[in-house]
């Protein structure tokens, strides 16, 4: 090593270690909301950061602000700024003020979507608070490495250098407690995938010890039946105390090196680590440790060590290192300064102009002095004296017409700050993608529906390099349904491949990849065990376009099948769980496989996640060949009126859709000549409001799903009631007709008592009939 590097090491340390100290006073001080910091940490990190290579990914956790700032992608004023909340995306690159401060990330994407070279720029994925939540992603990003290695074909410029990237991965020690933890080392350790993988032991976790957490109280004893030796393949593992500058210099570019150039997984475990101001700055941690514990705290503080290491190698003198400590505090005071100057600034102005715009209603109100006594600005203390002063000018009779228009532009120019890039907004959105139908040759072949699917994908791997499908019972049979019989066979197990049964890491394995530029579809086998991947979908997946302000993506697509079948665990339809917790990704759910096709075509033209659900009893049912495989598009948030009517408008989707369908002519058979819908896209519903033309001509609404009650339908009704405004046409109460409150029972007769069925459907209907005409429509019941 370099004395240059070393002093440069130590320098970036010091500066880290003041960033948390004055942090910390931050908050106290009522400056920002809530800290929670990386001191204790530092030298670990600078280490790291030294076999760290452009190209590489990190996943990580709130306490890597040294190995960001190290890697040169955070600064300062970054970090200050990520403190105060500041909502400028240069202000504070990793979320533009939408994460709590050390919750990191680099840019990915432009400022129009675009992708950047990934290969010119240290990379981190954007981190999430949820303990041990980084880690089924670690994977993917991992794993793109072996499959750019082996699909060279797949590898487009920028994204890639033959698979020789590593994903860095860290994680508290207490954290490794949690499922995602093993399940992510287990598939990592399977798959072997250059990972290099950080525990940061500083014993506790918050105040509990970590002879609570671990078996053995310690992880790397616990991992040791994952260590590779001559017979099998699994893990290298180092243990590396985390005060020793030297010796973790040395395990990293070991670590950086059987990743890279072995594709071998490693855990580097970091011990005797020290945490100087507690868990975060919602408490102390002189409550829960013993003077003993924090005097050996003091005495073995990773800088401390640091610094007599240096001094005693003869790097530099006490002097020396003095001056380096003086100069890094200067440093990080001046960036304070700095970042709270540019945070305020904003503030001061808007201040300024509401004050003017005040006065000039009402001279000298108490308005214009409540909003001048504010000692620390937010836009919240601007608009609630803005909008008290319109309510209090409006009822005294004053001309408020230049207050209004400035509270409204200010909501226009402010609101989308925080509330943008929930969806995709670039030039690849799924909703500038126009419908195109389905085409049939003169003599179409009728065929199983999953045929249909499995020749599409066919056609879909064979035209995207960078497409590959995975899952439990994907490979070899492909798929428990068949919609990928003989795939594997044709393009290879990296392209169409088989997992373990582990829903939580094939989500991981999707979003990974696809921040790499790969474009995955991962398959979890039912509709129910999504729950098992849900935490991950919803905190990790739906969130990441919205957290990093537009500036990471990731377009997974999840194929799943779900709605009836037998049983409690087979037969869910838990649409109103996935539309509650997946705000961000697409919820799809088609009717048959050629819809289900369409939909796949479309988002592999675009950046958008989404969740497709196919029908589960519908891959044996009878379709029509397309010819124009892969071109064909289904349009998202689009709905399609099968039927036309003029009594009630059913809006209906999936399995649920058919049945409907089904007794639409019994149900005229009986006077009752209903509208058909479907919805086909619960998120985004119904873009160009068709629904409420439909309504405005039956002035009737029934929703039926199978989902529970107040659930999934509830969702559609204020989607057309309240969003499109169809209460002005409808004559009767909208209703719905939804499955029982209890879980779906087994067999043909717990189908029948657990979820809508024909009867149930066409009594509905013929009720609400009744109550418009009850001598046309006799009771039934």
């Amino acid at each position: 090593m370099k004395k240059e590097d070393i002093l440069n090491d130590y320098r970036i340390s010091v500066e880290s270690r003041e960033c948390s100290l004055m942090g910390r006073r931050e908050v106290l001080t009522g400056k920002a909301k809530f800290g929670i910091f990386g001191d204790g940490k530092e030298v670990p990190q600078v280490a790291m950061a030294r076999a760290f290579a452009d190209g590489d990914f990190r996943s990580g956790y709130y306490r890597d602000q040294t190995l960001m700032m190290a890697l040169g992608v955070h600064t300062v004023e970054n970090f200050f700024a990520g403190l105060y909340a500041h909502a400028d995306i240069e202000a504070d690159p990793t979320s533009a003020g939408r994460q709590m401060g050390g919750h990191f990330s680099t840019h990915s994407l432009d400022e129009n979507g675009e992708w950047k070279d990934l290969l010119k720029q240290k990379n981190s994925s954007s981190d999430i608070s949820c303990t041990a939540g980084q880690m089924p992603r670690l994977l993917g990003l991992a794993q793109a490495s072996k499959v750019y290695r082996e699909l060279p074909n797949a590898q487009a410029e920028g994204f890639s250098n033959h698979g020789n990237e590593v994903a860095w991965g860290t994680i508290g020690n207490a954290s490794t407690s949690e499922g995602h933890f093993f399940e992510t080392l287990n598939a990592a350790g399977v798959l072997q995938v250059p990972m290099v993988m950080s525990v940061w032991d500083d014993e506790y976790g918050i105040s509990v010890p970590k002879e609570y957490h671990t078996t053995k109280e310690s992880i790397s004893e616990v991992m040791k039946g994952f260590q590779r030796d001559a017979k099998h393949k699994g893990f290298e593992i180092f243990v590396v105390k985390g005060w020793d500058y030297p010796a973790l210099y040395k395990v990293y570019q070991k670590a950086a090196k059987i990743a890279r150039e072995e594709h071998v997984p490693v855990l580097v475990h970091v011990t005797e680590l020290t945490q100087p101001q507690g868990h975060s700055t919602s408490g102390s941690h002189e409550r829960y440790k013993s003077p003993e514990r924090l005097q050996w705290e003091h005495d073995f503080d990773c800088i401390a060590k640091m610094r007599e290491w240096i001094i005693g190698e003869g790097y530099a003198t006490e002097e020396e290192l003095s001056a380096i400590d003086e100069a890094a505090k200067k440093r990080v005071r001046d960036g304070k300064k700095k970042a709270w100057e540019a945070y305020m600034r904003p503030f001061e102005n808007e201040r300024s102009e509401l004050i003017n715009m005040l006065n000039s209603i009402v001279p000298n109100s108490g308005f214009a002095d409540e909003i001048a006594a504010i000692a620390t600005l937010s836009r919240k203390a601007i608009m609630n004296v803005a909008r008290k002063a319109l309510r209090s000018f409006l009822k005294e009779g004053y001309n408020v017409e230049a207050l209004r228009t400035w509270v409204t532009d200010y909501l226009k120019v402010n609101e989308p700050k925080y509330s943008k890039y929930v969806y995709t907004e670039s030039a690849h959105s799924p909703m500038h993608i126009k419908e195109v139908l389905p085409e049939y040759a003169a003599e179409a072949e009728q065929v199983d529906g999953r045929v249909v699917l499995r020749e599409n994908f066919d056609a879909l791997l064979g035209k995207y390099p960078n497409v590959l499908i995975f899952g439990e019972d994907v490979g070899n049979i492909g798929d428990v349904n068949q919609g990928l019989e003989g795939l594997q066979k044709k393009y290879g197990v990296t392209k169409v491949s088989d997992t373990g049964i582990r829903e939580t890491t094939i989500i991981g394995q999707g979003i990974g990849m696809a921040m790499r530029g790969l474009r995955p579809i991962a398959e979890i086998q039912y509709l129910d065990y999504i729950l098992y991947g849900l935490q991950t979908l919803s905190d990790d997946l739906a969130t990441l376009h919205y957290r990093t302000f537009g500036r990471q993506s990731a377009p997974l697509i999840v194929r799943t099948r779900g709605h009836r079948l037998e049983g409690i665990w087979h037969a869910g339809s838990p649409m109103g769980v996935l539309l509650h917790s997946l705000r961000g990704i697409c919820i799809l759910t088609p009717r048959n496989m050629t819809k289900a096709a369409g939909f796949y075509n479309t988002l592999l033209e675009s950046d958008q996640p989404a969740v497709v659900v196919e029908c589960l009893n519908g891959y044996r049912l009878k379709e029509t060949m397309p010819t124009n495989l892969t071109e064909f598009k289904t349009p998202i948030g689009v709905v399609e009126t099968l039927r036309e009517g003029k009594d009630i408008t059913v809006v209906s989707y999936g399995s649920t859709l058919r049945i409907v369908c089904e007794v639409a002519d019994e149900l005229a058979a009986l006077g009752i000549d209903i509208e058909i819908i479907d919805a086909q896209s619960l998120a985004p519903f119904d873009v160009n409001h068709d629904i409420v033309k439909s309504i405005a001509k039956t002035n009737r609404l029934l929703v039926v799903d199978e989902d529970m009650p107040g659930a999934t339908s509830a969702y559609i009704l204020q989607k057309i009631v309240e969003e499109q405004n169809a209460y002005q046409y409808l004559d009767s109460a909208p209703q719905t007709l939804a499955a029982g409150n209890h879980r779906p029972a087994y067999a043909t007769d717990g189908d029948y008592f657990s979820k809508p069925n024909a009867d149930s459907i066409i009594e509905k209907i013929y009720s609400i009939m009744h109550e418009v005409n009850p001598s046309k429509y006799p009771a039934l019941l």
